[in-house]
């Protein structure tokens, strides 16, 4: 960030708070009479101390989602409602088209027994699955980790290796490339086969894909979901099989169409090129 965008960054900043210390001022002149609505302070990105949140302009972040600090998120890469990636006392680095899903949490390792300052480094196309735990650990390019699974520090999982849902994998372990690892504490359960390394990068596709459909609707302005509104209460209900006895056809309004890539019936239809 440039002086420029310092500078129009802390203008920004004073005028939030002006309106915050306006609204404390006013309570306490109305003494003892007064209603005290506690405002929100959460922010999507959050710097602390001096470091700044890093995201690509293609990542989709949640809203509900909590980036803090010394946080870089790659290109294509989603971070889902509830998230928490706290890069307070290290660095957390998130590759391009990852996907970080609804409530894991994501921290970094100042020091522990070891002796150790870890970052936690995230490769590119990964999956971490609901309420998963990655503590100071590395995860590289096209793993996969389960739901509810505990990665604590020191722990590496090497390309194309995949922890199992509800896994505690203890410090300093290495999960091998192409290897299952599953329980508590997590152990070697078999090798991956071909379909499951490939259902590794597809799964990062279809959530980079996903999370395209919802950025664009936390996007949209207001008038354009009370809109939607109108038009989802007009067309639903509908039967289409009652329809084509009366020779009536509906079309849905293309706002009401989900993309075919998101659809998993539907394939994309082929370009002809005339």
């Amino acid at each position: 960030m440039g002086t420029l965008g310092r500078a129009i960054y802390s203008v920004g900043f004073w005028i939030r708070e002006t309106g915050q210390a306006l609204d404390r001022l006013g309570c306490r002149l109305q003494g003892n009479y007064y209603f005290q609505e506690q405002l929100s302070r959460h922010r999507t990105l959050m710097n602390i101390f001096d470091k700044v949140p890093n995201v690509h302009k293609d990542a989709f972040v949640a809203p509900s989602a909590s980036v803090i600090g010394d946080v870089q998120v790659g290109q294509g890469s989603s971070i889902w409602y509830g998230c928490v990636l706290r890069g307070d006392v290290n660095s957390i680095h998130v590759g391009s088209g990852t996907n970080i899903q609804d409530n894991s949490l994501v921290h970094v390792a100042k020091s522990n027994l070891s002796g150790k300052v870890l970052p936690t480094i995230i490769g590119d196309n990964v999956t971490v699955g609901h309420n998963a735990v990655l503590h100071g650990c590395t995860v590289e390019d096209e793993t996969f980790v389960g739901m509810g699974a505990v990665l604590l520090d020191g722990v590496i999982v090497e390309k194309h290796g995949m922890v199992a849902a509800g896994a505690l994998v203890r410090q300093n372990t290495r999960i091998p490339c192409g290897e299952v690892w599953g329980g508590n504490p997590a152990k070697f359960l078999r090798k991956l086969t071909d379909e499951e390394i490939a259902f590794i990068s597809q799964s990062a596709t279809n959530y980079a894909n996903l999370a395209q459909v919802h950025a664009a609707e936390n996007a949209k302005s207001f008038d354009e979901i009370e809109f939607e509104k109108v038009l989802r209460k007009k067309f639903a209900h509908r039967d289409e099989e009652y329809d084509s006895m009366l020779g009536v056809v509906r079309e849905v309004p293309p706002e009401l169409v989900l993309p075919d890539n998101i659809l998993p019936d539907k394939s994309p239809k082929p370009s002809h090129i005339g």
